[in-house]
C-alpha cells in the first residue's frame, strides 16, 4: 500500500477517462506475446499484467522523494517495492527467495480461465515459457541454475553465479510480466488474451489507431492518503493513442483530446505554451541514446580510422545549438548522468574520446585517406520514418558527411521493417536509430556484446565479452563502478557508433489530471503503475469548457 503526505495530496476522485499520447504515440503494439522478447511490451500490456517488483513511487519527487521515474528500465534497489513480491531475501550467496502476496487474483477471462489466486506455479510457467523461446536473448538468463516453487507462494532462484541486474532481468524488466499458467496452448499473440493481476482490462485494440484499458474492480492494491485507504485504480478507462503525425498530436493535445502527451520536442513547445497556457510541464533527458550504427562486420567501417572519421566530420556542437536550440547533451550515451557515480562527464574522459565530440572535417579527410577512401564512398543508411526529428537530422548530416566526401544514400522505413532489418541482421552498414539506455550495465551489454539483439554495429571482442561478464558477476557497487568505466571509455574510443547528441524532451498534461508530475515508468518502459494512481478532477475539466 502507498501512503501520500495529507499535505501534498487532493481527496482523489473515482472515474473519468484518461486519454494518452504515450512515449511512443506514433508506434503500435510489436506483439503481445512475451516469448517474442519484443522491447515494447510491457508499454502495451504493463497495465494488465504485472511483475514481481515495481518502482516505489511513494518515492517520487512530487512526493518529495529523490527519484522522477523517467528512466525506461533502470530502478536502484532502494527505490524498489514488491508488487507481485510481498518480500525477498538472500538464502546465501547463490540462492535468492521471492515470497509472493497472498490473495493477488486473476481475474475471469471467457474462454481462457476462471477467476484465481496468483501462485507460484505461475511464476514458474512465465520464466520457463519466455527461457525456452527461441527468440530469446542470448546470455540473458545464463545466470540462473534452476527457478523453483517452495509450496505453493513462494519462488526459488537459485544462481550459477552472481548477476548484478537479477532485480531488473526477472524483477522489473522487459521480459517479467506475470502471465497464467492457463496461457498453455493458447494464443498468446492475441489482445483478447491478455490477462494479467493488473488494474485494468485489455477491453478494445484498434490496430493503428488506439488501446483500450477499463478498471479492474477486483484490484488487489490500495493507496493511502492522509487517513484513508483508496482502493486502485481511480480512473474507469486509460485509451492510448496511436497517432502516427507529429501536427496532430500536439494539435490533439492543446484541444483537450489527449490528456497527457508525455514525448514533446524542444521546438514545440514555446508555441504550446504561447496558445495553451494552461498545460503543465516536465523536462527529461532522453533515455534513447541517438547514434549511427556502423558495422564493423562489414568494409569500410572495419577499419577504426574510418569510424573515428565519421565522427570527426560531425558538428556535434553545432547540432547541440542549432538543431537542439540548446536543449541537449553533447555526450550522454551509452551512460545517461541520471546513472550517478557510473556515468563519467566528458569533460573527465581521455582526449581521444573527447575528440570524438568535437569537430575536424580536415582530420576526418586525413583519416579516410590513410584507409584506402582519399575520395570517400557512398553507402546505404536506414532511418526510421516514425522519428520526426532523425527525418529532419539526416539532411544535416548528409551535408556535414557530403564535405568530407561520404554520400548517404537514404532509406527511410516504417518501424516493424526497420526493426526487423536490424534483428534480422539485414540492416545497412549505416543505421540512424534510438537505443534506451536501460541501466548502468545493461547498455554496455546489450550494445557491445558479441552476439546481442541490440549490438547493430556487429561489434565483438573476446575482451570486452570477458569485461562484460566480470562487470555482471562484480557484487561491489565500487568495483563495479571502474568496470563500467573502464568499458565505457574504451568503447567510446572504439567508435563504433557515431556518438550524438542526447535531447531533452517535454512532458505536458492538463491540470485536471492529478496526481501526477511528468513520471513516465515504474518498470521496463512500464507505466502502468503510474496510472492506476491517476485520478481526473471532472469538476475542474468541465469549468475550463471541456467534457
Amino acid at each position: 500500500m502507498f501512503s501520500l503526505c495529507s499535505a501534498l495530496a487532493e481527496e482523489p476522485q473515482y472515474g473519468g477517462d484518461l486519454n494518452v499520447g504515450s512515449v511512443y504515440v506514433t508506434l503500435s503494439p510489436l506483439s503481445w506475446d512475451p516469448a517474442d522478447w519484443n522491447w515494447k511490451i510491457n508499454h502495451d500490456t504493463g497495465m494488465v499484467r504485472e511483475q514481481l517488483l515495481a518502482a516505489d513511487l511513494a518515492l517520487s519527487e512530487k512526493h518529495g522523494g529523490p527519484y522522477p521515474y523517467v528512466a525506461d528500465a533502470y530502478i536502484p534497489v532502494e527505490a524498489l517495492r514488491g508488487e507481485l513480491a510481498e518480500r525477498w531475501y538472500w538464502e546465501d550467496d547463490k540462492t535468492l527467495i521471492i515470497e509472493l502476496r497472498r490473495g493477488v487474483m486473476f481475474p475471469a477471462r471467457e474462454g481462457l480461465m476462471a477467476a484465481r489466486e496468483l501462485d507460484a506455479e505461475d511464476v514458474l510457467y512465465t520464466f520457463n515459457y519466455i527461457d525456452q523461446s527461441p527468440k530469446r536473448i542470448r546470455t540473458y538468463f545464463e545466470h540462473l541454475e534452476s527457478v523453483e516453487a517452495r509450496g505453493s507462494h513462494a519462488v526459488v532462484f537459485r544462481f550459477s553465479e552472481y548477476n548484478a541486474e537479477w532485480a531488473y532481468r526477472f524483477g522489473y524488466g522487459y521480459y517479467s510480466a506475470i502471465i497464467p499458467r492457463e496461457m498453455a496452448g493458447k494464443d498468446a499473440k492475441s489482445w483478447r488474451n491478455v490477462v494479467g493481476t493488473g488494474p485494468f482490462f485489455l477491453s478494445r485494440y484498434v490496430q493503428s489507431n488506439s488501446q483500450t484499458y477499463t478498471r479492474n474492480p477486483g484490484y488487489w492494491d490500495s493507496l493511502q492518503v492522509a487517513e484513508r485507504s483508496y482502493q486502485l485504480p481511480f480512473i474507469d478507462s486509460l485509451t492510448y493513442r496511436i497517432i502516427k503525425d507529429e501536427a496532430t498530436y500536439l494539435t490533439a493535445l492543446r484541444t483537450g483530446k489527449i490528456d497527457i502527451l508525455e514525448a514533446i520536442r524542444w521546438i514545440a513547445v514555446d508555441h504550446l505554451k504561447e496558445t495553451t497556457p494552461e498545460l503543465k510541464w516536465h523536462r527529461w533527458l532522453g533515455t534513447s541514446g541517438n547514434f549511427i550504427s556502423l558495422r564493423v562486420d562489414r568494409k569500410p567501417f572495419d577499419d577504426i580510422r574510418v569510424r573515428r572519421a565519421m565522427n570527426l566530420a560531425i558538428n556535434q556542437q553545432e547540432i547541440v545549438d542549432l538543431f537542439y536550440g540548446g536543449h541537449a547533451e553533447l555526450m550522454a550515451y551509452p551512460q545517461h548522468p541520471a546513472f550517478g557515480e557510473n556515468f563519467q562527464p566528458l569533460e573527465e574522459m581521455p582526449q581521444s574520446v573527447r575528440e570524438l565530440f568535437e569537430y575536424h572535417p580536415e582530420k576526418a579527410r586525413r583519416l579516410l585517406a590513410e584507409a584506402g577512401y582519399p575520395d570517400g564512398f557512398e553507402v546505404d543508411i536506414q532511418v526510421c520514418s516514425c522519428s520526426a526529428a532523425n527525418l529532419d537530422l539526416i539532411p544535416l548530416l548528409d551535408d556535414y558527411l557530403s564535405k568530407v566526401g561520404v554520400k548517404l544514400n537514404v532509406k527511410p522505413l516504417e518501424y516493424a521493417s526497420f526493426l526487423s532489418m536490424m534483428t534480422s541482421r539485414n540492416h545497412t552498414p549505416m543505421y540512424l536509430m534510438g537505443s534506451g539506455h536501460v541501466n548502468p550495465t545493461s547498455t554496455l551489454r546489450k550494445s557491445f556484446k558479441t552476439g546481442q539483439v541490440w549490438n547493430p554495429s556487429m561489434f565483438s571482442d573476446p575482451d570486452v565479452d570477458r569485461r562484460i561478464d566480470d562487470m555482471h558477476s562484480t557484487r561491489d557497487d565500487a568495483e563495479r563502478v571502474q568496470i563500467i568505466h573502464g568499458l565505457t571509455v574504451d568503447m567510446l574510443d572504439t567508435a563504433p557508433y557515431v556518438w550524438l547528441p542526447t535531447g531533452y524532451v517535454y512532458t505536458a498534461w492538463w491540470p485536471w489530471v492529478k496526481n501526477y508530475n511528468g513520471e513516465l515508468r515504474a518498470g521496463a518502459v512500464r507505466p502502468g503503475p503510474i496510472y492506476a494512481r491517476l485520478w481526473i478532477d471532472e469538476k475542474m475539466k468541465r469549468e475550463m469548457g471541456f467534457e
